[in-house]
């Protein structure tokens, strides 16, 4: 009995959870779209002091409807094993926040500093994915495109920003044509020298392969479904010409 209470208390808090965040869906997609702009911003180019005060007070947001998220969750770490991602792209802000970020540029922690550019760029494409995946889902081809001219942005600016010095990467179109070459599978003559510009490269290359496959067989399907609708088309109009012909026989012949 008391099982049978707890298991009825957990589906309550389910729910709840549920019905907060299809509460907060909306607000949260345009957000979430401004996080990634804005974060496309400061690799390429930095942010100004408006737009950083903006950053954080997203991060603010995401922050608190994380946590609040967590609080209503039944199980804590049943959410947390699945919002990994979600959580490491709420970490990196936070060095930020506690300016330990200015700390470790005076400790030369370079390295460091380029980890937290790297779980941002992470967090923030995992939001594109689940963001992409609420307002273009059912448009299936469509949805992989724009994840993907996304993602390859992303990849564009976050190399561009982890490769300083690197001849492959010395400006964001040497970049982004990178990105691109990367995420169709052909790949350059450039590669990345920092174990992060690794990194991100192996996670672009994982994602072009696990949307090649699907890129291809629509594709695919188009061109096969193009010839099949030709050859229709000109069965179709054979039958009608014979058609017309018996038509004008079968006229003479009663004439």
């Amino acid at each position: 009995m008391g099982k049978a209470r707890d298991n009825g208390k957990e589906e309550q808090r389910w729910r709840a959870l549920g019905r907060m965040q299809e509460f907060l869906e909306v607000p949260m997609i345009i957000l979430g779209l401004v996080w990634v702009a804005l974060l496309f911003l400061e690799l390429y180019a930095g942010l100004s002091p408006l737009l950083v005060k903006l950053s954080l007070a997203i991060w603010v947001v995401f922050a608190m409807d994380f946590l609040f998220e967590i609080a209503i969750a039944p199980s804590r770490t049943r959410y947390l094993k699945t919002n990994v991602l979600t959580a490491l792209s709420l970490i990196a802000p936070a060095f930020r926040v506690l300016r330990a970020v200015k700390l470790l540029r005076a400790a030369k922690a370079a390295r460091l500093a380029r980890g937290i550019s790297l779980l941002k760029i992470i967090g923030s494409a995992n939001r594109s994915i689940a963001i992409f995946k609420q307002i273009l889902t059912r448009w299936g081809f469509g949805y992989i495109i724009a994840l993907s001219a996304v993602i390859t942005l992303l990849g564009a600016a976050g190399m561009y920003a982890l490769e300083k010095g690197n001849p492959g990467f010395g400006s964001f179109g040497a970049s982004l044509w990178w990105s691109a070459m990367i995420l169709t599978t052909l790949g350059t003559q450039y590669w990345p020298e920092t174990p992060e510009g690794r990194l991100l490269c192996f996670l672009l290359a994982l994602y072009s392969f696990s949307v090649f496959g699907y890129v291809t067989a629509y594709l695919a399907t188009f061109l096969i479904g193009s010839d099949e609708k030709t050859r229709m088309n000109s069965e179709l109009k054979d039958e009608l010409r014979r058609l017309s012909e018996e038509v004008k026989r079968l006229g003479k012949n009663s004439g």
